[in-house]
C-alpha cells in the first residue's frame, strides 16, 4: 500500500524520537489502509498534537483506555452512541482526536462541546495536515508573516484534504483565525 505520506517525510520533520508506530497485528477491527499507515509510517507527537498512542495505560483495568465510551464514562461526559467504540488518537490544541476505526476517518471533540466535527477523511489526511503545521511552527518562529503562513497552511492542506477546514468551527479553522490575528 502507497502513501503521499512517507515515515521519511514524519521523521525529518518530527525526529525519530517523536513518531510512534502502532504495530499492525492485534489491530482488530481497525480499518485496513489505517492500521497499514500507523504501522507503516507512524502518528508524530509534539507540544500541538499529544499523541495518545502509547502502552501507558492511565485508568483501572475496567476502564478500555483506547475506545472513548468507557472514557467518557469515566470523566461523567456523554457521548454520541454512534462515537462510543471510536479510538482515542491524542489532543490536537484543545479538541480530543478520535478514530473510527472501521472508516478510518478521524473526528474531533471541541472542548466543552457535546457532539464532534469530521476533521480529516483518513488517518493520513492528519499526518499530512500535522506535517504542515509543524513547517507553520517553524516558519513562525523564525518570524515570518502569519498572514501568509495560515493562507499556505490552507492552501496545501485543502488540495490534499477540504475536510479540516470544511467546518468553521474545527480545530484547524480556529487555529489559523488565531494565527492570522497574532494570538500565537
Amino acid at each position: 500500500m502507497n502513501f503521499s505520506v512517507t515515515r521519511e517525510k514524519l521523521i525529518e520533520v518530527y525526529g525519530l524520537r517523536d513518531v510512534t508506530y502502532v504495530p499492525h497485528q492485534g489491530a482488530t477491527g481497525l480499518d485496513v489502509r489505517t492500521a497499514n499507515f500507523l504501522s507503516r509510517v507512524g502518528l508524530p507527537t509534539s507540544e500541538v498534537f499529544t499523541s495518545r498512542m502509547d502502552v501507558e495505560d492511565l485508568y483501572r483495568p475496567e476502564i478500555d483506555a483506547i475506545t472513548i465510551g468507557s472514557r467518557f464514562d469515566h470523566h461523567g461526559l456523554q457521548c454520541p452512541d454512534e462515537s462510543r467504540s471510536w479510538w482515542s488518537l491524542g489532543y490536537l490544541f484543545t479538541s480530543l482526536l478520535a478514530l473510527d476505526p472501521a472508516s478510518g476517518k478521524v473526528y474531533a471533540f471541541p472542548e466543552g462541546a457535546v457532539d464532534y466535527i469530521e476533521l480529516h477523511r483518513d488517518i493520513e489526511s492528519l499526518v499530512f495536515a500535522l506535517i504542515e503545521l509543524r513547517k507553520v511552527e517553524i516558519d513562525h518562529d523564525n518570524e515570518a508573516d502569519p498572514e501568509e503562513l495560515a493562507s499556505r497552511f490552507r492552501a496545501t492542506v485543502e488540495a490534499f484534504d477540504p475536510t479540516p477546514f470544511a467546518d468553521e468551527e474545527s480545530q484547524w479553522s480556529l487555529s489559523m483565525e488565531e494565527l492570522e490575528h497574532g494570538i500565537w
